[in-house]
């Protein structure tokens, strides 16, 4: 390690140490006090690191191949299932639109339609880095604007594939390698051919995943040393990236890729939670590295023309943006919100236009331009969220609370109770009634101060999150009660939980029979919907005051029980066709009232006092247990 390179390393970290605590007292969050550290340190301000925009871009390559690994790795197929009409409706919409507006635009400035192709898809991208990082500092993910702007990002990124696979069929007619220049093992080949070499090149990350790299990592995992797993799965991503660039490709793709192959494998969440110390420090790289790449140099050269790309590509994406949060019927601060925080370019933006220069889409003239104009578009998306949030919201809209740290579990019980709502909290104060103690989670800040005042001992944190749960004890418990009232973070809390915790004994919540078919194709047994008992409890009373005896209509009930939750497996497998189901449904009721009715004429005590539809029965003074 050279004299240089931990000079630059020291003087990064001691930049963002410096800048970002002022950045957060100001209100401005961590992103922009990153960028400005970069700025500063940059070799057009202060010059202490780097040689020039160049070097720099390479320190933020470095960044981007980091952190695209850790998104590709966050996007788990069956969240994305789950939200594919979000994604495909409102990503589609929002780039496709832009794109197109795009192209029209620099037609207009004299480019040709596949520059103005190629460079419209590219700006179309948002930063995925900077508008989650800010949606979680901000606790906005699981909002309306939140969610979809995730969506959005999601399609974006998932984009990026088949646009840098498009790239090379847009140079046939402008691509040209300068004679005796050395190109990479695809540089010298034909549009259509560079085209097949970039496919094949994804499928072999795809296929390897599938067939060398979770094998590869069950084999590291039997080994049961942390730090070698997360050597191992440093080593794949490093891996993916340099055969990425030996076949003269973006090894931030096929980190991307290394990502979303170990999103689908079992050993996702494990690796999120050793990789999760290392997040915030690689994306403080990226900001930093983004900031000093910006040319001012040529900012200074030609100020109108940049600021002039900048108001026009920033305003492009926020009309357009607007319309898509309209469509989805986003609340208007919601949307100002969606608006500005996918108003910027992207990161992505920076790997499309370095192979737009590779493939001469691009004079590099125009392609520092644009870089330029990217880099700036990031570093003002903090601003401009600063300004919605402090003069635009307070005067049109209603923001959200600011989520606040999770607090620090000092107790741990054989139980963890996720979720102190109306449900949970039921089952926590049967349960302490009855001596058992359970550590009880609960992300609701304003619920957790009410419930301290009431006396519980609820600790504020969100269940979902891998270290919460390891606070919580999730190693050493016996049980885990899912009891949070959103079924999508139930079902989140429930796969992370038997995936990391096997030896927990997971009983979750339901909140109907619809969300109970759902636990069941994962695999659980102990499934409560939330209406079912309080329900049949009331019918139950209901024969007891038409002259029913407390025993006969209490048996009643729990064959009831028994009947529905046997129907309930058998219809599981039939839900997917409606008609099937419906049809089902019908017999399985049909059945259900003659098993009653064959109890009640088995048992005849069962019907003393029975309704008689030709006059009221009192209800006995006998009272309960009778």
């Amino acid at each position: 390690m050279n004299h240089s390179f931990l000079q630059d390393a020291l003087l990064y970290l001691g930049a963002a140490i410096l800048f970002v605590p002022i950045a957060k007292r100001l209100g401005m969050g961590s992103v922009l006090g990153y960028l400005l550290a970069g700025i500063t340190i940059g070799p057009f301000f202060l010059g202490l690191v780097g040689g020039g925009e160049k070097d720099m871009m390479h320190f933020a390559e470095f960044g981007v191949v980091l952190m695209l690994f850790l998104i590709g790795l966050e996007l788990e197929p069956a969240h994305f299932w789950r939200m594919r009409h979000l994604i495909l409706g409102s990503g589609t919409a929002q780039m496709g639109i832009t794109t197109l507006l795009f192209v029209v635009l620099f037609i207009q400035v004299g480019f040709d339609w596949q520059a103005a192709l190629a460079v419209g898809l590219a700006l179309s991208m948002s930063s995925t880095a900077i508008v989650l990082q800010t949606l979680r500092e901000k606790g906005l993910i699981q909002t309306q604007s939140g969610k979809s702007s995730f969506a959005v990002l999601l399609f974006q990124d998932m984009s990026v594939i088949p646009v840098l696979a498009a790239l090379p069929l847009l140079a046939i007619a402008t691509a040209r390698t300068a004679a005796g220049e050395s190109t990479t093992f695809i540089g010298g080949l034909p549009g259509w051919a560079q085209t097949i070499a970039l496919l094949c090149a994804v499928g072999a990350v795809i296929l390897s995943g599938r067939f060398v790299i979770v094998p590869f990592l069950r084999f590291i995992a039997r080994i049961h040393l942390r730090e070698l797993f997360t050597a191992s799965a440093l080593f794949i991503v490093m891996a993916a990236a340099y055969l990425m660039e030996l076949v003269g490709l973006s090894p931030a793709l096929g980190t991307f890729l290394a990502g979303v192959v170990l999103a689908n494998s079992e050993y996702r969440h494990e690796l999120e939670s050793d990789i999760e110390p290392f997040k915030g420090i690689l994306l403080g790289l990226f900001f930093i590295s983004v900031g000093a790449s910006i040319n001012f140099g040529l900012i200074l050269d030609r100020p109108l023309m940049i600021i002039a790309l900048l108001c026009g590509v920033t305003a492009i994406k926020s009309v357009v943006l607007f319309l898509t949060g309209a469509l989805t019927r986003l609340t208007f601060d919601q949307n100002l919100r969606f608006t500005f925080s996918l108003a910027q370019v992207g990161e992505f933006a920076f790997v499309l236009f370095s192979f737009m220069q590779q493939l001469r889409i691009l004079s590099t003239e125009w392609t520092d331009t644009m870089m330029g104009v990217t880099a700036i578009s990031m570093t003002v998306t903090p601003l401009l969220l600063l300004v919605n949030e402090r003069f635009i919201l307070p005067r049109f809209g209603t923001p959200e609370t600011v989520e606040k740290e999770a607090d620090h579990i000092d107790l741990h019980h054989p139980v963890i109770l996720a979720g102190f709502g109306p449900f949970g909290s039921t089952v926590g104060r049967f349960l302490r009634a009855n001596g058992v103690e359970a550590t009880i989670l609960d992300n609701d800040s304003d619920r957790v101060d009410m419930l301290r005042k009431m006396g519980f001992k609820v600790f504020y944190g969100d269940a979902t999150r891998v270290d919460i749960l390891k606070a919580a004890g999730a190693d050493q418990a016996k049980i885990l009660i899912a009891a949070i009232g959103s079924p999508a973070i139930n079902q989140e809390l429930v796969d992370k939980a038997r995936q990391l915790f096997p030896h927990l004994e997971i009983m979750v919540r339901a909140e109907n029979r619809f969300d109970a078919y759902d636990f069941m194709d994962m695999g659980l047994k102990d499934i409560y919907r939330e209406t079912l008992d309080t329900s049949v409890r009331m019918g139950i009373d209901v024969l007891f005051k038409l002259g029913f005896r407390r025993y006969s209509a209490t048996r009643a009930g729990q064959n009831f029980l028994k009947y529905d939750e046997a129907a309930m497996r058998q219809l599981a497998a039939h839900r997917h066709d409606e008609n099937i189901y419906i049809f089902n449904v019908k017999e399985q009721i049909r059945l259900q009232e003659q098993l009653l009715t064959n109890d009640r004429e088995a048992n005849p005590t069962l019907n003393d006092h029975a309704w008689d539809s030709d006059r009221f029965v009192k209800p006995s003074t006998d009272g309960p247990g009778q």
